[in-house]
């Protein structure tokens, strides 16, 4: 009797699919994500301990993480580090004053520049080494990213409702895995070179909205930049932030805690010390 009831409703679910208009979902669930793989896990949690997550969330985030494809976590989180503690020099991995090419790209096309090398084994990375989620995600990384990144964003959407293996194949797997690339290196390039500087006009990050609505709240760079430690990388919460709306959701369930955030007083005052008085 329940399969008789569910038949129609299953039916029309995938008529509804099946609407042009609609074919984009599954690709863009995939996209999100993709996107808190990196934002929320390798940026935010791993390479800035800005908040505390549990098992089951670093276990989630981490083969979100697979599905992004962008080295897995522990060389993402140490070239990170490396870029806020080097920023702009060649000891920084994607050195924006090398030109908007290089900073999004071009540093992917040619080997690290010695001092990224050398200056980058000398960062502190035994907080990463010691996660037993990191260890294991870089372990299996290639086996995990066929999977997360390919395999998984083809088959559902054939085998559940019908796809074809052509269209899942290149909508929600390879597209979706195009678009997450670009618009994550758009942080560094576009984000490092277009926009205003209201927190601390010495530095080349900028605030850019373009970046913001793309990467899902990480293009408040101006204000990274000068605040690495705070979770929501932005004074304005969950105002154009979903990254920032997830982990408080994760809080409030009980995965995550111990959020860390830069105090109104310190924003105001770095404001009028370094800022460029823009809003």
């Amino acid at each position: 009797a329940l399969k008789h009831h569910a038949l129609p409703f299953l039916r029309l679910v995938i008529v509804w699919y099946k609407n042009p208009f609609v074919l984009c979902l599954p690709a863009y669930l995939c996209f999100l994500v993709t996107a808190l793989g990196v934002t929320a896990g390798a940026h935010r949690l791993w390479s800035h301990r800005s908040y505390k997550a549990k098992l089951p969330l670093r276990i989630f985030l981490a083969a979100a993480n697979c599905m992004a494809f962008q080295n897995d976590i522990f060389e993402w989180s140490r070239d990170h580090r490396a870029h806020h503690k080097y920023s702009e020099t060649d000891a920084d991995p994607h050195n924006a004053t090398r030109g908007f090419f290089f900073a999004h790209i071009g540093w992917l096309f040619v080997r690290k520049h010695r001092d990224v090398i050398d200056k980058g084994r000398k960062l502190n990375v035994d907080d990463l080494l010691m996660d037993p989620v990191v260890v294991f995600q870089r372990r299996y990384y290639k086996t995990s990213v066929l999977t997360m990144c390919f395999l998984i964003p083809t088959l559902v959407p054939w085998y559940f409702w019908g796809e074809t293996l052509w269209n899942a194949y290149f909508l929600a797997s390879i597209l979706r895995y195009t678009v997450s690339l670009n618009v994550t290196w758009l942080v560094n390039s576009a984000a490092h070179m277009y926009g205003n500087r209201p927190y601390d006009k010495h530095i080349s990050p900028r605030e850019n909205k373009f970046v913001t609505l793309g990467a899902i709240g990480e293009g408040f760079h101006n204000y990274h930049h000068t605040f690495p430690f705070d979770y929501s990388t932005s004074e304005f919460g969950l105002r154009l932030n979903p990254t920032t709306c997830f982990i408080d959701f994760m809080c409030w369930v009980g995965l995550a805690s111990d959020r860390k955030r830069a105090s109104k007083q310190m924003i105001l005052s770095r404001k009028q010390r370094n800022g460029d008085g823009s809003a």
